[in-house]
């Protein structure tokens, strides 16, 4: 299992699974009480009477079937306390129930290649096996199963604590991750984008098994999650199917409440110093972008594409090619709420950070000076749509990659990308980065690498009740006049 820091462009590659050839012939007709939605590329939409909603995407090219089960909450839902509870929540789930007690052997018995991902918005669990009706069906009824009836108990929280806490552990000892990390916690003061998704180590190791409990039986809910089947399936039966092992499980009466924090703008330039352990010097800037169902973010994404495309980039060839860093980096997010872009590069101990820091700034924000091309924008687009073609016959990639969307607010936002994507003019993306890539939008990182790190540890607060236990009465107090 996973945290999964998705962009746009480490799952655009999905995007080609919306054009598979589908079977629209096969639609099923939906039982009764269960409500037909909307059908896009052969991809269908019902929804049960407890709310869950369910997407077939049937594809009798296949010799597979995935299912994928997303529950909108990741961590941007985690209260003060609860930092990494979300992620911590998805190993957890692989623990077992009481009727499925061995999840991960049965997924072994039947050949299913399985994982879970946990983001700011969503988390989700997938697994792609041989397709067959029987294999559909043990599938379904065991994801049903542990949507209520995991486990989650203290003696598994015990142990898998310290498989998240490695995790954890590993980030801290990643200079890109590290920075980016700490570059996101100081562009957003109030959002809980600002957090990282694997959490912090003292509420990974601390959090109280009833808090996590009350976590799973608010969130993990049929209302609360959407089912997506895409593969060689029987759209008809399968939907039987999920009626009977889905549809099984009662509406919740709680009602989830919405987040509402908004980030403000920033009112200028912020910057983040890193010292530490490393044998690479990382110079980054992140800048926050509008959410990625604004029609703007298609602009950002072919920005942030025309400035880290290799080696045609205009990172790649301002700093690597004459020899000022090893590498550049950079990617965006398209998140539910107001995201952000991170641009960055790698450098040598050898070769300057300040001259790095300088071109790097010139080149995201100095479109101003040198416009972005036509060429420029045909090559990124180019990009995405040979991607697309790429995989256009991958379900596991379409299952996957929906989940992303429905975390953004519907799954149909997937082919509203695409065709923004083909439509965005150079003058749209020249506007995005004009708006969006400037100093008073700027977060600036810095990792400069130690052999030794130079760290002032804070004691925590002394145990108040026994430090006063021996307080000695140091005698009467004259008192004051009466009035």
């Amino acid at each position: 299992m996973k945290r999964s820091r998705r962009t746009i462009r480490a799952f655009v590659l999905f995007l080609a699974a919306a054009l598979v050839p589908l079977d629209a012939g096969a639609a099923a007709v939906p039982p009764a009480g269960t409500a037909q939605g909307p059908t896009v590329a052969g991809i269908t939409e019902f929804r049960l009477p407890n709310g869950l909603q369910v997407l077939l995407a049937p594809d009798a090219s296949q010799d597979t079937i995935t299912v994928n089960v997303t529950y909108l909450v990741g961590s941007r839902h985690e209260d003060y306390g609860e930092r990494g509870m979300a992620h911590l929540l998805e190993h957890m789930l692989f623990k077992g129930t009481p009727r499925h007690p061995n999840i991960k052997g049965e997924f072994m018995k039947r050949g299913v290649r399985y994982n879970g991902t946990t983001s700011f918005d969503r988390t989700n669990y997938f697994g792609t096996f041989p397709a067959s009706e029987d294999n559909l069906a043990a599938m379904l009824a065991l994801e049903a199963d542990r949507m209520v009836h995991s486990h989650v108990s203290k003696a598994d929280l015990e142990s898998e604590m310290t498989v998240v806490r490695n995790e954890f552990e590993s980030g801290e000892n990643s200079p890109f991750g590290l920075l980016r990390d700490r570059m996101i916690g100081t562009a957003y003061h109030w959002h809980n984008y600002g957090r990282s998704v694997i959490g912090t180590r003292s509420d990974i190791e601390n959090v109280p098994i009833e808090r996590l409990q009350a976590f799973y039986r608010r969130y993990y809910q049929p209302d609360n999650a959407t089912l997506v089947i895409a593969g060689r399936f029987e759209p008809q039966r399968a939907l039987e199917l999920v009626v009977d092992t889905f549809g099984a499980i009662p509406r919740p009466s709680r009602r989830l409440v919405r987040t509402y924090t908004v980030e403000p703008p920033q009112d200028g330039e912020r910057q983040v110093v890193l010292r530490r352990v490393g044998d690479v010097q990382l110079v980054s800037a992140m800048y926050h972008a509008p959410p990625g169902t604004h029609p703007e973010f298609a602009a950002v994404e072919l920005l942030t594409l025309a400035l880290t495309q290799q080696p045609s980039g205009r990172l790649h060839t301002a700093l690597v090619e004459p020899g000022k860093a090893t590498a550049t980096f950079g990617n965006s997010r398209q998140t539910r709420e107001a995201g952000s872009v991170y641009f960055g590069a790698a450098l040598s101990r050898q070769q300057s950070l300040d001259a790095a820091r300088d071109t790097l700034l010139g080149v995201v924000e100095g479109f101003a000076a040198q416009p972005i091309t036509d060429a420029e924008v045909e090559r990124a687009r180019r990009k995405i749509q040979n991607d697309i073609e790429d995989l256009l016959s991958n379900s596991r990639a379409l299952a996957i990659t929906l989940s992303e969307f429905v975390a953004m607010g519907d799954w149909r936002l997937l082919f509203w990308f695409r065709d923004r994507v083909a439509q965005v003019t150079r003058e749209e993306v020249q506007a995005a980065a004009v708006k969006y890539l400037r100093p008073a939008n700027r977060t600036l990182g810095i990792f400069v690498p130690r052999d030794q790190p130079d760290r002032v540890v804070v004691p925590a607060a002394p145990d108040v009740p026994a430090m006063l236990k021996e307080l000695a009465d140091a005698g009467d107090v004259a008192a004051g006049e009466a009035f």
